[in-house]
């Protein structure tokens, strides 16, 4: 029978069948995300070295053939005998899974590989990996190959190519792991140069007086890079804060207790949000965690302490809220934690319950000996000054949002005339064009699939939401009907759950406008509903920029490459449209080319980098003209239609593909 159930039919996964299987349970995804974890998961070991104080140089090294080396001057894998296995712990690292050195705290205080599957999972997904160790003046060599068997056809993970080599003696020391991604497994192979470069200047900041050695042996020119911050935290900081308006000294401490250290940076500015950047064991946790949970509870507790002592708060006033102290903060929390209990391999949050209180009491304890200090309280009242107006400015928000809740009964009354909604009533289908100008709207409001496509036009350029304060943006007519049509509300009242469009393509023209108006839009989704971009909800609309026509044949072109290519199929005789916006597009041009599922192209935005991302928008989208000139002279090229874009895209598209 087609539906029987038996013994027979029980798949045993053996070794690292598991991992090729599935390998997004072990890298989160087999796209470039994924691709680049595999260089995480080795530089992590070679962290962990360093960390506990065995390693003081990583290299990285991106090389001509696809393959990726990691090199770090630590002790050195084990090369003796495993007990269980009879083989060299060398392989038994590279092909069994949950084998490692981290789970007693014997030899590592504090890991962030704590499931022992990274080396395995590396040579799990990998063509070949080649493992060099460099220990007790020996040098030894052994090297896994992801092969095919010739009678069943199935790929073997991470077959060793026979056993430990000795290869001659040395006085060097450490490990080198050099591999190669499987195009079998990934979507793509090749590394992006820019993503690993800022993440090992991310872990130079993070491991103070570590030397990070960077080479992309793929480019010619500028293609070596070395970091290494002995302020550590401070530097970090100060690497974020550069392009703002700084209210006061940076905010430096450091303590532990038990199983748990913490160390904090933190340096107010005169912006209006804040920027939190949580590490767990030199792993970002995006998420948070209780770690900052705790850093949060205590910041709020000792400055309304604080207030109080210093008369800012009188008996009678409540305390301020949490977002009130935190608005212009720039802080950066590092925790070691002995046993880190993260959710998921990918780590994004931390849920270690007894974190908080531990942090919790560090953070006050030291803030408020900080702030004891007579010499620092002229700071205290710059911080407590800038609370005092974010809280009333939150108040008036708060007021605003309630008179807008109350308008939301009627339907979303402000959005009568503007917003053609969809018929379709199935958030998760249905998507939101945000669309620059009322002359492209109207044609998408015709051209449209009304059954899940909603159409909002822009009358007029949005205000740019990194120079204003909530209360501004809120007042806002344009992003007012953004919010009311999205549902989610915005900052912390945003909820992803009320979200109305699975999609929200901001849809504009192929000029410096309407990149313009895309990095206002990002800028504004990225400060106040950064959950729809991280959850991957925002994208990007791609119109052609070209119709290539030959009688009764017409290509849309949507770069020059693209052109040429056409040009070259069409012959003489062609006819070339170059289009100059949106609005020159009659509906059925804008179906076909922009806004059909099957035929369109869509950018996905997604938040690759936090940190680089926050400076980014800084530069970019802030007061300071200075920073924006020379970023701007040395990166952009406004000859081509999309170069704007690809920069303020760090914060972040990825993915240029059909939607």
């Amino acid at each position: 029978m087609a539906n029987s159930y038996q013994a027979s039919d029980i798949t045993v996964l053996e070794g690292l069948d598991a991992v090729r299987m599935r390998p997004g349970m072990y890298i989160g995804s087999t796209g470039s995300r994924g691709l680049h974890h595999l260089i995480w998961e080795i530089v992590d070991n070679a962290i962990d070295e360093a960390a506990n104080g065995f390693a003081s140089e990583i290299t990285v090294s991106l090389n001509r053939d696809g393959s990726c080396t990691v090199t770090d001057n630590g002790r050195g894998i084990p090369v003796d005998t495993h007990p269980k296995f009879g083989v060299s712990a060398v392989e038994v690292v590279y092909t069994q899974l949950h084998a490692g050195g981290k789970f007693d705290n014997k030899n590592y205080a504090y890991s962030g590989g704590l499931h022992g599957v990274g080396a395995s999972v590396v040579n799990a997904l990998c063509e070949w990996v080649t493992v060099d160790v460099y220990r007790d003046y020996t040098h030894y060599r052994q090297r896994f190959e992801s092969i095919e068997d010739k009678k069943s056809g199935k790929i073997i993970s991470g077959k060793p190519i026979g056993g430990l080599e000795t290869i001659s003696n040395t006085r060097k020391r450490g490990t080198e792991v050099r591999f190669k991604p499987d195009p079998r497994v990934f979507e793509e192979t090749s590394f992006s140069g820019e993503t690993v470069r800022r993440r090992l200047r991310e872990l130079a900041y993070l491991n103070a007086g570590v030397t990070f050695k960077f080479t992309d042996e793929r480019q010619k020119e500028n293609n070596q890079r070395e970091y290494r911050y002995d302020g550590g935290l401070a530097d970090f900081v100060g690497y974020l804060t550069n392009d703002k308006t700084l209210v006061g000294d940076k905010i430096l401490f450091e303590g532990g207790q038990g199983e748990v250290r913490i160390r904090v940076a933190m340096q107010y500015t005169d912006s209006y949000t804040e920027n939190i950047f949580s590490y767990v064991n030199n792993i970002p946790t995006a998420e948070g965690g209780t770690h900052e949970t705790g850093f949060k509870a205590a910041l709020t507790r000792a400055f309304n302490d604080m207030a109080r002592r210093l008369g800012a708060l009188k008996e009678k006033d409540n305390n301020l809220s949490g977002e009130d102290y935190r608005e212009g903060l720039t802080a950066v929390i590092a925790a070691n934690v002995q046993k880190p209990q993260f959710e998921g391999q990918t780590k994004g949050r931390l849920g270690n319950t007894e974190v908080r209180p531990i942090v919790e009491g560090i953070v006050y304890e030291k803030l408020d000996m900080y702030f004891e200090d007579l010499k620092n309280q002229a700071q205290a009242s710059l911080i407590l000054d800038k609370a005092v107006k974010a809280a009333k400015v939150r108040e008036a928000a708060r007021m605003a949002r309630e008179v807008a809740r109350k308008k939301n009964q009627l339907e979303a009354a402000p959005l009568v005339g503007k917003l053609s909604s969809c018929t379709g009533r199935d958030p998760s289908k249905n998507e939101l064009f945000i669309v620059e100008g009322d002359s492209a709207g109207g044609s998408a409001k015709q051209g449209r699939d009304r059954r899940f496509q909603a159409i909002l036009p822009l009358r007029g350029k949005p205000l740019n939401v990194e120079k204003k304060r909530i209360d501004q943006v809120l007042a806002n007519e344009e992003f007012r009907s953004i919010i009311t049509a999205l549902g989610t509300g915005i900052g912390e009242d945003f909820d992803l759950s009320h979200l109305k469009y699975n999609r929200v393509v901001i849809l504009s023209d192929a000029d410096q406008d309407g990149a313009h108006i895309r990095a206002i839009l990002l800028t504004f989704f990225f400060r106040y509903m950064k959950d729809l971009v991280t959850d991957g909800h925002v994208f990007i609309g791609m119109p052609p920029l070209y119709k290539c026509s030959r009688g009764d044949k017409s290509v849309y072109c949507y770069d020059d490459r693209e052109l040429e290519k056409a040009i070259s199929k069409m012959g003489r005789g062609y006819q070339l449209q170059r289009y100059k916006g949106l609005g020159e597009m009659n509906p059925e041009q804008l179906w076909e080319t922009t806004m059909d599922p099957d035929k369109r192209k869509l950018m996905q935005v997604t938040l690759e980098d936090a940190t680089e991302s926050e400076r980014l928008v800084t530069v970019l989208m802030g007061d300071k003209v200075e920073p924006r000139r020379e970023y701007i002279s040395m990166y952009a090229d406004f000859n081509k239609s999309d170069d704007f874009m690809e920069k303020i895209d760090v914060t972040g598209g990825n993915g240029n593909g059909k939607g």
